[in-house]
C-alpha cells in the first residue's frame, strides 16, 4: 500500500482514555482535543459513553463515539456483552469495540466464539453502529490470529483490532499485515496499543490499518505537522 506524504493521519484515529481512574474533566479534555485536531472518534469506558455524546453534541461537533465491551479481559458470557453493548448505545455510541472471549478461542471453541461476536455485532447494527473485534494478538499465535479475523468477518464485524492496550504487547506492523490480508479490502482494521508517534501511526497506514486507537493522538498530529514542515 502506497500511502500518501500528506495523508490526514488525524481522520484515522480514535483518541482514547481507557484508564480506570479518567475522571470527567480528563474526558471532557479528551473531546476537546477530538474537535480541535479533527479526530475520527473518541473512545471512553462505557461509563463515560453519555458524557462524551451530551458534550460532543453540545460543542456540534462531528467527532465519533466509541466504547469498549467486555473490556479488557473479553471473558464475560455473551449475554453480559450483548447488555453492556445495547446500554452503550442507547447512551449514545456509534461504534463498539469488543474483547473476544481469547481462552474460548485457544481452546477451539469457535463457534462459540463466533456467536459471541455475532450478537454484540446484531444489536449494534440494529442502531447503526459498526463493531470492531479486538483479538488481543499479544496473547494469539498466528494461526489463533488468522482464526480469530475469519470468525470476526463471519459473523458479521465491521473491523477487527489488533490490541485492547492493556496486554502484553500493542499493535505490530506485522500483525497488522497479516490482519488485512486475512480479512481482505472490504473490511477495517484497526491498530491499537502502542502507537505513539506519527512514523508509527504511519507505518500502521501503509500496513494496512485504516484506524488508529491511540492515547497519543495529540503527539501524533503535531508530530506530522513537524515533519511536513521538514519536507
Amino acid at each position: 500500500m502506497v500511502v500518501d506524504a500528506h495523508i490526514d493521519v488525524a481522520g484515522y484515529i480514535d483518541h482514547t482514555n481507557l484508564k480506570p481512574q479518567a475522571t470527567r474533566d480528563d474526558i471532557i479534555k479528551l473531546c476537546d482535543e477530538a474537535v480541535e485536531y479533527g479526530f475520527y472518534a473518541v473512545c471512553v469506558n462505557p461509563y463515560r459513553v453519555k458524557l462524551a455524546r451530551d458534550y460532543l453534541r453540545g460543542r456540534k461537533a462531528d467527532v465519533k463515539v466509541a466504547s469498549v465491551i467486555g473490556f479488557p479481559l473479553g471473558a464475560t458470557p455473551t449475554e453480559v456483552k450483548v447488555f453492556e453493548a445495547r446500554k452503550a448505545l442507547e447512551d449514545g455510541a456509534d461504534e463498539i469495540d469488543m474483547v473476544i472471549n481469547i481462552g474460548a478461542l485457544k481452546d477451539g471453541e469457535h463457534d462459540y466464539v463466533r456467536n459471541d461476536i455475532a450478537e454484540v455485532a446484531e444489536v449494534a447494527h440494529e442502531k447503526g453502529a459498526k463493531v470492531k473485534v479486538i483479538i488481543e494478538t499479544c496473547y494469539l499465535t498466528d494461526e489463533e490470529k488468522i482464526k480469530a479475523c475469519e470468525l470476526a468477518k463471519e459473523a458479521g464485524a465491521d473491523f477487527v483490532k489488533t490490541s485492547t492496550g492493556f496486554g502484553t504487547g500493542g499493535a505490530t506492523i506485522e500483525d497488522v499485515r497479516l490482519m488485512r490480508k486475512v480479512v481482505g479490502p472490504d473490511m477495517g482494521v484497526k491498530a491499537a496499543g502502542g502507537i505513539r508517534t506519527y512514523e508509527q501511526a504511519l507505518a500502521m497506514i501503509e500496513g494496512g490499518a485504516n484506524r488508529i486507537g491511540a492515547s497519543s493522538g495529540v503527539k501524533i498530529v503535531e508530530g506530522a505537522r513537524k515533519w511536513r514542515e521538514r519536507i
